[in-house]
């Protein structure tokens, strides 16, 4: 019943779609800017990850298998843009790029993210 009221109250009804609105935008770009940053956030674990396990192997196979996490989560990295260095406390992963986030076609923004794991 009060449900009702509110959508036949027309102030009701303008305040609700207000908020709405809001909170669809609010989603919206949450959304198209969480997206890169939960990419970024993954292949940095994933980097540190085989960086600690890398110590036994090649570093070819180490960037082979950081190339290939970046090409699972389509990130615009190519295989040049990927630098693994032995160290003295172990292996050094060094990487940049960035992602153009398009706001309904209104607005751009470049996020640049870097990596730089010595583990």
């Amino acid at each position: 019943m009060r449900s009702a009221r509110i959508i036949n109250n027309e102030r009701g009804f303008v305040k609700f779609t207000a908020v709405l609105l809001i909170l669809a935008c609010i989603v919206y770009v949450g959304l198209k800017v969480g997206i890169p940053y939960y990419k970024y956030s993954v292949f940095k674990s994933e980097a540190k990850e085989i960086a600690r396990i890398s110590v036994a192997y090649s570093l070819d196979r180490t960037h082979t298998q950081l190339y290939e996490q970046a090409q699972k989560l389509n990130l615009p990295l190519g295989d040049e843009d990927i630098e693994v260095k032995q160290t003295a406390k172990g292996v050094r992963i060094i990487t940049a790029w960035s992602e153009t986030v398009d706001f309904l076609g209104l607005y751009q923004h470049t996020f640049d993210f870097s990596i730089d794991v010595e583990e």
